[in-house]
């Protein structure tokens, strides 16, 4: 078996997918808008073109005459996608699920209002005054969130009428994509914010990773850890809400579904169809599989025998500060030194301030502190310096 990949989006995710996918012998054509992407580095081939140009994802299509199309980020013509189901390409986890899911009213409207999930109220705003109005009947405090972003670019959090018009403003200059309008959700008091990992098979039941806990800042996660205890009514609450909106955008692949354990319950958050970033500490060694490796046994149609948690793991972000290029690296021997523990580079080649660059890993026996685990990883991403021309 060896199928022809074309990756869109070409991150430090990415890059640990076609690792996976170089391993079992695939061909993978990484695509990005800028050149020297980290998937780019490890991949076969690449292209730079901008992926909200729907004329260019077109000729890059026709040029490789992929086997499957894998997206990474939100920022493309997903709606394209049906065209190239049409035409007999693998889309993943389907064209549905990625035009529905790189929108936050698609799939918050698939949740809520098809599907009954329970979710914080929520509704949207097309202008600045249409915010204020939004925001006078959600309540302060609340969130709003630009229709199509990631790693919280845009979003902001309303504690006071001051926040409206800067929310605003930050929602129009960095969020992704066309979409004039914004979503403005109801601030649920959590206890835990956790994502839940499933993977839905071609020819077998729909699996789910322990419950990943994680911890974010300005929108975009910081640390995780798994496996994170909640009880056993909350998983299953949280499990079936996963399979009731995978089972409805369909397909098959590894989703990052999000959930807020609140003081009244589960609510479903936000879902990507892909490996999610709070994820990465799978690459400590936590599963028999880590979330890469399931993503590509899904969507080659491998089968999954199960997913076995075998340590505790946690990781914490290495950040840049300003704006660079050709970042450098210090502090790996000081990282290096700690027991039980792990790094990843992801080899971008520029920064700007609080963009990932690096992730720092720890594990241990299942049953140890998940505090002391998530301190060594702290540790371990501190020593880790990243320096830039600038």
């Amino acid at each position: 078996m060896r199928k022809k990949i074309l990756l869109l989006g070409s991150g430090e995710l990415g890059k640990e997918f076609v690792i996976a996918a170089q391993r079992t012998g695939q061909y993978v054509i990484a695509v990005d808008s800028y050149p020297n992407a980290p998937a780019m580095q490890v991949a076969h081939a690449f292209e730079v073109i901008n992926m909200l140009d729907g004329f260019a994802l077109d000729e890059v299509v026709a040029k490789h005459q992929p086997d499957i199309i894998v997206p990474e980020i939100e920022a493309i013509r997903t709606e394209r996608f049906y065209d190239y189901e049409k035409q007999g390409i693998q889309v993943v986890p389907s064209a549905k699920a990625a035009n529905y899911t790189m929108n936050r009213k698609a799939i918050r409207d698939l949740a809520a209002k098809e599907l009954g999930l329970k979710t914080a109220r929520y509704t949207y705003a097309k202008s600045a005054e249409e915010l204020q109005a939004a925001v006078a009947d959600i309540g302060i405090p609340c969130v709003v969130k630009p229709l199509m972003s990631s790693s919280g670019k845009g979003q902001s959090y309303i504690k006071s009428e001051a926040d409206i018009l800067p929310a605003w403003e930050a929602a129009a200059a960095k969020g992704r994509g066309d979409y004039g309008e914004v979503i403005v959700e109801a601030f649920v008091k959590f206890e835990l914010e956790i994502t839940l990992l499933t993977v839905t098979q071609k020819n077998g039941e729909t699996l789910y990773c322990a419950p990943i806990g994680h911890r974010q800042e300005r929108g975009d996660y910081q640390e995780s850890w798994q496996p994170v205890p909640i009880a056993a009514n909350q998983l299953i609450e949280a499990q079936e809400m996963a399979r009731k909106v995978t089972a409805a955008l369909t397909g098959q692949g590894i989703w990052g579904v999000e959930f807020f354990l609140g003081e009244d319950g589960v609510y479903f958050s936000e879902l990507s169809p892909r490996p999610h970033d709070t994820g990465m500490v799978t690459l400590a060694g936590t599963q028999n599989f880590n979330e890469f490796e399931l993503h590509l046994r899904a969507v080659l149609g491998l089968p999954i025998p199960g997913i076995e948690q075998l340590k505790a793991g946690a990781s914490a972000v290495v950040l840049a500060s300003e704006d660079g290029s050709e970042p450098s690296y210090e502090g790996l021997d000081r990282a290096a030194s700690f027991a039980q523990t792990d790094f990843r580079i992801f080899g971008k080649p520029t920064t700007r301030p609080y963009r990932r660059m690096a992730v720092g890993l720890a594990y241990g026996s299942l049953g140890i502190d998940l505090r002391e685990l998530r301190a060594k990883a702290k540790a371990v991403a501190d020593c880790i310096v990243v320096r830039q021309k600038s």
